[in-house]
């Protein structure tokens, strides 16, 4: 039987009646995209088996230096996106601290943020320790995730009779919208909160991008759940020999 594949005249008269389908695309037959595509991972591969460094993690010096070594047409449109990748990220890292706003500032600071913008917001009192550790916190985590926004305020002065009950608070905000709150010492752990312990919370609203792995609070509370242990163990050890003497 002849190969309906096949460029004939006989082939073409029978597609064009409809008797046949549409020639099929061989492996041979790719598009533009997959093409580009195919290219972009043999430089990668090579890339990679000269140092071991993906394209994406390389800055602008680096890619500078490999130039040379790859097509140029396709390595240009490469730089090009790198740059323009690099610009973006380097326009969203605008913030870097935490900001005290007033009931004011509110609209403008968390509703109106922008778009891809997320905003941690903290509502304290002074002279609670926790808000105190948060605050401290959020420090440390504003300068480690700069494309975040992080904000805070007197719980009374962003939001009128705010509950003592209630502080520290934790909003996170998304182009404007609230995705995720936590509400009350109870939502933190308690004064056991690490900066860790915070980063990992925050992580889950997408607010921020960890490289942690595990919750770090899971490993403080068996930690001490055992130190508890072995403290009244201990204790009753001394009990028992206190009764023996």
């Amino acid at each position: 039987m002849q190969d309906p594949n096949q460029d004939t005249e006989w082939n073409d008269q029978l597609r064009k009646h409809g008797i046949i389908g549409e020639k099929q695309k061989t492996e041979a037959e790719i598009t533009e995209e997959q093409i580009v595509k195919m290219l972009e991972q043999t430089i990668d591969k090579k890339i990679k088996e000269k140092d071991g460094k993906p394209l994406e993690d390389r800055n602008l010096d680096e890619l500078d230096e490999i130039e040379d070594e790859s097509d140029e047409a396709a390595w240009l449109q490469y730089r090009q996106q790198r740059i323009s990748e690099l610009k973006e990220k380097a326009a969203a890292s605008k913030y870097g601290e935490v900001r005290e706003i007033s009931a004011q500032d509110y609209i403008e600071q968390v509703n109106n943020a922008g778009n891809g913008i997320y905003v941690v917001l903290h509502l304290y009192q002074s002279g609670i320790p926790l808000c105190e550790l948060i605050n401290q916190s959020l420090g440390l985590l504003a300068g480690k995730f700069p494309c975040t926004k992080f904000v805070k305020s007197v719980s009374t002065t962003c939001i009128a009779n705010y509950p003592d009950k209630n502080v520290p608070t934790v909003f996170v905000y998304y182009e404007g919208n609230m995705k995720q709150s936590f509400i009350g010492p109870q939502a933190f752990g308690g004064n056991s909160l690490t900066t860790d312990g915070l980063e990992w919370m925050l992580s889950t609203t997408g607010a921020v991008e960890t490289e942690l792995e595990a919750d770090p609070r899971h490993k403080a509370t068996i930690n001490s759940i055992f130190h508890s242990g072995k403290c009244n163990k201990n204790k009753d050890d001394s009990s028992d020999d206190d009764d023996d003497w």
